[in-house]
């Protein structure tokens, strides 16, 4: 996913860029308001929308970050996510009616900023799918076909019989091909929990996938972050 991340500071930013490109994102870095807008442009002539989210610092040197936020909502539909000190509710609530998607106060947890990222994602993806040739609600990744309302799997068109919690694992990744999902915001989100000992769970299932589909490379695992689904060679 290509993430445009806008922040003034630029020591946070690479940082930040750093984690989040360990994560699978492909982060463009704008350093004030109008670098901001003007990445945003081509969505505003009426081509394909480059970001999967925009991650907005509304500290900005040049213009106030609600208003940047403002334009952009007028330029394109893809998923802001507010970045800013001010913790008190009634900023919160006038970023979100100037559109934005999600609201982070600092200091945030990394982990948190990224499942809120997988989260506004998912959300949007509904309307503007990215990577996945989906109809309504059925996701096609080469020869693997997930009808998410019936909860039926088939691969050439032959059903393969899946627990619950595998088909909520693969449908989990198929929403978003080529997204590394961590380990921790898989769990939390497939088996409600953040145990920690249902890692090894995590990994029965994920083994369990590849074995029932016939396919080992559809789910590839992301040494010391998490899993991503790789979409088949068409």
């Amino acid at each position: 996913m290509r993430l445009l991340l806008v922040e003034d500071d630029d020591h946070v930013a690479a940082a930040l860029s750093a984690i989040l490109a360990r994560h699978g994102f492909t982060v463009t870095h704008a350093r004030n308001g109008e670098e901001a807008l003007q990445a945003v442009l081509p969505a505003a002539h009426g081509e394909r929308p480059s970001y999967g989210v925009i991650l907005l610092d509304l500290g900005l040197p040049d213009q106030d970050g609600y208003q940047v936020c403002g334009r952009i909502r007028k330029l394109t539909s893809t998923p802001v996510i507010m970045v800013t000190a001010r913790a008190d509710v009634r900023s919160r609530i006038h970023g979100l009616n100037l559109g934005a998607d999600d609201y982070v106060v600092k200091p945030y947890d990394t982990g948190e900023l990224l499942a809120r990222i997988h989260a506004v994602s998912r959300r949007s993806s509904g309307g503007e799918d990215q990577g996945t040739a989906a109809e309504g609600s059925t996701l096609r990744l080469g020869s693997v076909t997930v009808e998410l309302p019936t909860r039926r799997v088939s691969v050439d068109g032959d059903a393969v019989p899946l627990t619950r919690k595998e088909f909520d694992l693969l449908a989990l990744l198929a929403q978003r091909p080529g997204v590394v999902f961590r380990r921790e915001q898989i769990i939390s989100e497939v088996w409600q929990t953040n145990w920690e000992g249902t890692g090894r769970t995590l990994e029965v299932h994920v083994a369990s996938l590849r074995s029932k589909l016939r396919m080992p490379a559809l789910i590839e695992t992301v040494r010391g972050v998490g899993y991503r689904l790789v979409p088949p060679a068409a």
